[in-house]
């Protein structure tokens, strides 16, 4: 068994879990709009929606021109679930809280985004425990 020290993981009826990802996404025409009091209500609005989800915001930084978003959640939720609810739901607001993003932009948000899940261990050990899954491990000695 690896313990990794330091690390978060969640325990549910299923299993322990610990899935992170990082989303990015981007105003349309990557226009330089989040700044001020919309950066301030994007935030806000973010971490209102992955509370409400129950994701876990473990860093968030706004440019004027892209959101990152680094977060833990359930495996229930596909990270594309995870960015389109989390752009839905603030072009809404936003766009119904500051009207000069309705007249700049015909949609807030690009259609695309980026998203990478987070590991926790390297491929060369993934690789290896898929290697030795079938094998007893009492006639090979496992080196961790």
């Amino acid at each position: 068994m690896v313990v990794c020290v330091g690390r978060q993981v969640t325990a549910g009826a299923g299993g322990v879990r610990d899935l992170s990802c990082r989303v990015v996404w981007c105003p349309r025409y990557r226009r330089a709009v989040l700044a001020g009091l919309v950066r301030d209500r994007l935030d806000s609005l973010l971490r209102e929606k992955c509370a409400e989800h129950d994701w876990l915001v473990m860093a968030l930084e706004i440019e004027p021109d892209h959101v990152h978003l680094f977060v833990k959640a359930h495996p229930k939720h596909a990270p594309s679930y995870i960015a389109n609810q989390l752009k839905g739901f603030t072009s809404h607001v936003l766009r119904a809280e500051f009207p000069h993003l309705r007249s700049r932009l015909p949609t807030l948000w690009s259609r695309s985004y980026f998203v990478a899940t987070v590991g926790a261990v390297c491929a060369d050990t993934v690789r290896r425990y898929i290697d030795m899954r079938n094998e007893r491990p009492w006639r090979r000695a496992v080196t961790w």
